[in-house]
């Protein structure tokens, strides 16, 4: 990711998304990374050489950007930021009017665009003169004001419940301590000094061990780990017990449905999620639907079903009634509401959901073919489904943001299922990394 790749994906999107009848205006906002600012710069200078405005929002969380894109009646948005990935990684996301992600083929238009331009000599700009760029200094404040207004009751719902937050030198530093104080929560925070470096470094929903033991520690009533762009959240029971997207959407659809409020009375989850979310809604006799893996595909699903609750493994979790993307903050915000509303600690409300024996391990890769072109993949692949049946199953496929191949394979124990997992990922590596 350079400043040249940057500058064209900002004229880029401002061409394709720029309505005929009024000059466009977009937001661009980043993480903590060292990289940010040089990306983000880059990017609105693209932006206002096709004469439209761009407003620079500084730090703020992903699903921030979102909101302040569909608040503001933008006509799109511009993340600079890698998520979870390890600070020398950068990339660019981007968000519709309406703060939801770009489907495929809008995407593949950009992209088009941005190859084109790379390949053409620079000019100074493509319209009769620049737009103007404005920096916007209460772009965090209007963040903060929207995800309190999304929880229930008066005052501070939370007062006195002890909360601890992992920010993962992050870009939820700011926001996410501040909206759980102002909600009456005593917050205590770790890992919220960025340094352009150690954004999600051994830290965060990656690596929640040492939120774990504050937790337990301090005697809190829970533990929320978000990612360096906080669209994830992963959490820590008060007893110092990790739990996953699976077992966070587990806890809120029993809520919601509790309340009568779960839309349609359906859930929706990927491929990748636990067999014990299955079951789990099987029992509370909630429907369960699956997508493609990326929180777009799972908003596409909710939208084709009517659900209001979906989500990832990974922690990435969307209530669709107050807000169009994944939020790990407005997450946090609804798991802890559901402790305050059931009146039970989250070591109890986990009990929902039973997780299967599962084994996910991360191989690294030099190109990604289709994984069932790769014939001895292929082959180990269906020697281990025959030798699971219908007591597990395997997915493998390709993170969409690092060369790594994730094999993943759920059985009948923790022996049978480490062993097909190990095995198939060797046979990956020795043919891919």
């Amino acid at each position: 990711m350079t400043a040249e790749v940057a500058l064209q994906v900002g004229r880029a999107v401002a061409k394709s998304l720029e309505p005929d009848d009024r000059q466009a205006r977009f937001v661009v906002g980043q993480d903590t990374r060292i990289s940010g600012d040089m990306l983000a710069h880059a990017v609105v200078s693209g932006i206002s050489s096709t004469g439209a405005r761009a407003e620079l929002l500084g730090v703020l969380p992903t699903p921030g950007i979102a909101y302040l894109t569909r608040s503001s009646g933008a006509q799109g948005g511009i993340v600079i930021s890698a998520s979870h990935n390890p600070y020398e990684d950068n990339g660019i996301k981007v968000f519709s009017a309406e703060g939801t992600k770009l489907a495929d083929d809008m995407e593949e238009q950009i992209e088009r665009q941005v190859l084109a331009g790379l390949a053409q000599p620079a000019v100074a700009w493509s319209s009769g003169e620049p737009g103007r760029i404005w920096r916007i200094e209460d772009a965090g404040e209007r963040y903060a004001e929207f995800l309190s207004s999304c929880v229930g009751g008066n005052g501070e719902p939370f007062a006195g419940i002890r909360v601890m937050l992992d920010c993962a030198h992050g870009a939820t530093c700011e926001v996410a301590p501040r909206v759980f104080a102002g909600l009456g929560a005593a917050v205590e925070a770790i890992h919220v000094a960025p340094d352009g470096r150690n954004i999600n470094a051994e830290c965060g929903s990656q690596h929640p061990e040492r939120l774990a033991q504050r937790v337990v520690a301090v005697k809190a009533r829970l533990g929320l780990a978000f990612d360096g762009d906080g669209d994830r959240l992963i959490a820590v029971d008060e007893t110092g017990e990790v739990l996953s997207g699976d077992r966070i959407l587990a806890v809120c659809a029993a809520h919601l449905k509790s309340k009568g409020l779960l839309a349609n009375n359906a859930v929706v989850s990927t491929v990748m999620s636990n067999n014990g979310l299955g079951a789990a809604m099987k029992q509370l006799g909630v429907r369960h639907v699956m997508a493609a893996v990326g929180d777009r595909y799972v908003m596409e699903a909710m939208r084709a079903h009517g659900a209001v609750l979906g989500g990832e493994d990974s922690g990435h979790m969307i209530f669709a009634g107050h807000h169009s993307t994944g939020d790990g903050i407005l997450s946090g915000l609804k798991l802890l509401e559901a402790l305050v509303e059931q009146g039970k600690p989250l070591s109890e409300l986990k009990r929902i959901m039973a997780v299967f024996p599962q084994e996910l391990i991360n191989v690294a890769v030099r190109s990604k073919p289709p994984v069932e072109s790769v014939p001895e993949i292929s082959a180990v692949i269906d020697a281990v489904e025959r030798q699971l049946g219908d007591q597990g199953r395997v997915l493998v496929r390709y993170s969409g943001t690092q060369q790594i191949c994730r094999v993943m394979v759920e059985g009948p124990s923790e022996e049978k299922t480490r062993a097909c997992c190990r095995r198939i990922a060797a046979v990956v590596e020795k043919a891919l990394g």
